[in-house]
């Protein structure tokens, strides 16, 4: 999936803001315009995202991204803005029931996705998911900032190490390196959890 263009992307979600009643109309009656000139650069990564969350309808889930970020504007502390409503995406697609598993991949050091199979799986077999899932939530949450930011945007979110770097303002070798210890620690934790094996 290529990243779509900025001007594409405002130009899309623009439209919609402006010939729609129910997409965020707080933004456009000028109450905050710091807020709309911070957030429209961002439109486009969170398109790009949105759409691995929830296809057709990754428009809708940006434009509610941004409405809870517009309420929360005022709780925002000022750094990482794109991380921030990256954040703030994923949790609204969760709640939304369009969310994507993590995993931990044993052979390539990463946190992969992989599609629902709830279909074919038992009773068991899907509460024993549920269960593996969460364990990786949680101890994605438990890593310091740095770590668990690098590990959502690359590994949850699917940014490149280029666009991640961007986010966080820090060089790619330093996203390799945060997403290389923030992954090892995840993997520790769930080997002590016996979950996974341990390092060989």
């Amino acid at each position: 999936m290529s990243v779509i263009s900025e001007s594409d992307g405002i130009d899309a979600i623009g439209a919609n803001v402006t010939s729609s009643s129910r997409a965020l109309p707080e933004i456009l009656q000028a109450d905050r315009p710091e807020f709309a000139e911070s957030v429209r650069p961002e439109i486009p990564i969170l398109l790009h995202v949105a759409r691995s969350y929830s296809g057709a309808e990754a428009e809708d889930l940006v434009q509610e991204t941004l409405t809870k970020a517009f309420r929360a504007w005022d709780r925002f502390d000022g750094r990482y803005l794109r991380a921030w409503l990256l954040t703030i995406l994923r949790n609204t697609a969760i709640n939304a029931g369009r969310k994507r598993r993590p995993v931990l991949s044993g052979d390539a050091e990463t946190l992969e996705q992989h599609p629902d199979s709830s279909l074919e799986a038992s009773p068991q077999d899907l509460a024993e998911s549920n269960d593996f899932v969460a364990s990786v939530k949680k101890a994605i949450l438990g890593l310091s900032s740095h770590y668990r930011i690098a590990v959502e945007l690359v590994d949850i979110d699917g940014l490149s190490y280029q666009e991640a770097a961007d986010v966080m303002g820090v060089p790619v070798g330093t996203i390799m390196s945060r997403l290389h210890r923030g992954r090892r620690q995840v993997k520790e934790v769930l080997a002590e959890q016996g979950l996974i094996g341990g390092e060989q």
